[in-house]
């Protein structure tokens, strides 16, 4: 496809999550399976190998397929798609980099090298090599809370202004102080949030999210932003039912039990039932098990009909 500028980067974009056997080996047919889906629901846009799509625990061979599945059928189908090249190593992430550009991605999604935390010049000494090897594809710079540096709006400017194939970032949100300086210093670029705080997001100049809402059911998640656009104040009042829905049912998992984000998100895409995803993550990690998800099932169709299109 051709590269996705700053103001095509919007709306709900699906994650991959991989299929594991038992023996946690990808089952590559079943991954397959699951792009058919994304690509049949028509989403605004799937991405692969970001923190639950499990980059950080690939071998370059099963990241080179997975690359290239989800670039095939994309491709072939006019589904935009990003590929996320991230590594903790700056140079592996820039080897990735370099073996992904043949599969004509709209964008790529990078973080900051992430042993060490960096110093300005030092991002931007990163952001402008992976720039200029990917040009004129464009970057999106992943930054979640658990990086070893979180940047500040004002971080992110000086990011902007010293790369210039910077075109999106995936952060988490803020108060209205934080959208507004936001306004001030990310203008230009489009900025993804939270997916179960995008109605909110997008009434203070959010653009998109990367969204944990399309791992519970994409189709649903799809609809609720397509609400945000057509009727706002009726997708503020889903977002409140979301978010009571996160808070007592899905963070627990997190804040009381010490599972990690991913095993979250690949516990709702159970919850959803709209793929055969399963609930293995790979070791160390460890994964919530199966009957949480049959549990959760029915409360999160009472209280959420409009994102649970299945069954």
């Amino acid at each position: 496809m051709e590269p996705l500028c700053s103001e095509e980067i919007r709306g709900n974009w699906a994650t991959l999550l991989a299929p594991f056997d038992e023996d946690e080996r990808i089952d590559y047919a079943r991954l397959a399976a699951e792009i058919d889906v994304l690509v049949s629901l028509r989403v605004d846009g799937i991405y692969a190998n970001g923190t639950t799509g499990e980059f950080y625990n690939q071998t370059e061979d099963e990241f080179d397929r997975i690359s290239g599945l989800l670039a095939e059928r994309c491709n072939t189908h006019g589904v935009p798609f990003q590929i996320g090249v991230s590594h903790m190593s700056a140079r592996v992430s820039l080897e990735r980099l370099r073996r992904v550009l043949p599969l004509r991605p709209g964008a790529v999604q990078v973080i900051l090298p992430d042993w060490v935390p960096v110093t300005d010049d030092e991002a931007i000494a990163f952001l402008q090599r992976m720039g200029e090897t990917a040009s004129p594809i464009g970057l999106v710079l992943y930054n979640p809370p658990h990086a070893k540096r979180v940047l500040r709006p004002e971080d992110i400017g000086r990011l902007k202004a010293a790369v210039p194939s910077l075109v999106g970032v995936k952060v988490a949100d803020g108060d209205t102080d934080w959208y507004a300086a936001m306004r001030r210093h990310a203008a230009g670029l489009s900025v993804f949030v939270p997916g179960h705080r995008l109605a909110t997001g997008y009434t203070l100049g959010a653009h998109g999210a990367y969204s944990n809402v399309a791992c519970l059911d994409p189709l649903g998640a799809q609809r609720w932003y397509d609400q945000m656009e057509a009727d706002i104040d009726a997708a503020l009042e889903l977002e409140g039912r979301i978010r009571a829905f996160m808070d007592a049912h899905i963070l627990p998992f997190i804040a009381e039990q010490g599972y990690s984000c991913q095993a979250v998100d690949r516990l709702m895409a159970l919850i959803g039932d709209w793929a055969d995803i399963g609930a293995r993550l790979r070791w160390p990690y460890k994964s919530i098990p199966p009957s949480e998800a049959d549990r959760l099932r029915p409360i999160a169709r009472a209280m959420l009909p409009e994102i649970l299109t299945q069954g």
